[in-house]
């Protein structure tokens, strides 16, 4: 079975994603149906997933208190930013688990699976790309340019690191883990680091050491598909994201060799769409940092908001074709 022409688009998100209303508001203005779920909520509150399989067959029904939905129509899935699996709130600690785990694998499994469906972006080619190290070297195979870079659980290593660069040096995390101190969420930014600041805690984990660009300032390209949309970001700060409200933005031209770069790392990892991260030198030299496969981008200018969410709505109207 393959999607028809004009079903529905179906919208994985959670209930508060303003994003995702952007594009639901120009796909309903086009007549495109479209079904937002969050698995990981509604499935709890009335909705309910089936799936068969045959030889030769595969069928699957969505039931809403609304509507129900023949999955094997659908043309186009937007994996945008669904709540994570979790058992039912009554349950005890260890059934909630086992029953959170069940979904993952059950329905994660079934709505990333659905016949003839194209995906912005698949859940697995996200899950893919998130990895870091795997970014910085499909940076490289892909012709960007990168800043040196070490990703070390070994202090001495690390120290080494940092004291042999001809400037300075900053620490990411690998990932956004959340983290609290006295019961209060903290964030871990980007910051500069020293070669007497590493101490034996490194050992606990990986770290990321990467020489720290001397910039002119930011860049975020959002790519959809061979769409792209610049936005030139002038912040006080070392990470922009630190104090949104003091940075500036401003539409960018990106240059063509950027262009190719981020053409062919989008196929490498097989992703319809990247929000990709740039620090940009006075003479002109744009070095890699990041690419969210799966990054916001209702933050931007209005007009290149407006944009962006225009050019993910195509795609998810064209569906396979796309």
């Amino acid at each position: 079975m393959t999607a028809e022409p004009g079903g529905p688009v179906l919208v994985l998100t959670n209930h508060h994603d303003v994003t995702a209303d952007v594009v639901l508001r120009i796909l309903a203005e086009r007549r495109v149906p479209a079904v937002r779920l969050d698995p990981g909520v509604d499935l709890h509150a009335g909705a309910a997933l089936t799936t068969t399989y045959r030889t030769g067959d595969q069928r699957g029904t969505l039931r809403t208190p609304s509507r129900e939905l023949d999955l094997t129509g659908v043309r186009s899935v937007w994996t945008r930013r669904p709540s994570p699996f979790q058992g039912p709130s009554e349950l005890d600690e260890q059934d909630r688990r086992f029953a959170g785990s069940q979904s993952l694998w059950g329905v994660g499994g079934i709505l990333a699976s659905l016949p003839g469906a194209h995906y912005v972006n698949h859940p697995w080619n996200n899950r893919a790309a998130e990895y870091k190290p795997a970014q910085l070297a499909t940076a490289q195979r892909s012709g960007f340019s990168i800043p040196s870079t070490v990703i070390t659980n070994d202090p001495d290593t690390a120290r080494e690191f940092v004291s042999h660069q001809g400037g300075p040096v900053v620490y990411k995390p690998l990932w956004n883990t959340p983290y609290k101190v006295d019961g209060q969420a903290q964030q871990v930014w980007v910051r500069e680091v020293r070669a007497h600041e590493i101490t034996a805690a490194v050992a606990a984990c990986p770290h990321l050491f990467q020489v720290k660009v001397e910039k002119a300032f930011d860049v975020r390209v959002t790519a959809v598909g061979n769409r792209l949309f610049a936005v030139r970001i002038d912040s006080p700060d070392l990470d922009w994201r630190q104090r949104q409200s003091l940075m500036q933005c401003s539409p960018i031209d990106v240059p063509a060799r950027v262009s190719r770069s981020v053409s062919a790392y989008l196929t490498t990892c097989r992703l319809a769409f990247g929000a990709f991260d740039f620090a940009v030198t006075a003479a002109g030299d744009w070095y890699f940092l990041e690419c969210n496969p799966n990054g916001q981008w209702a933050w931007q200018p209005d007009s290149i908001t407006e944009s962006i969410a225009l050019a993910v709505a195509d795609r998810l109207q064209k569906g396979p074709e796309a």
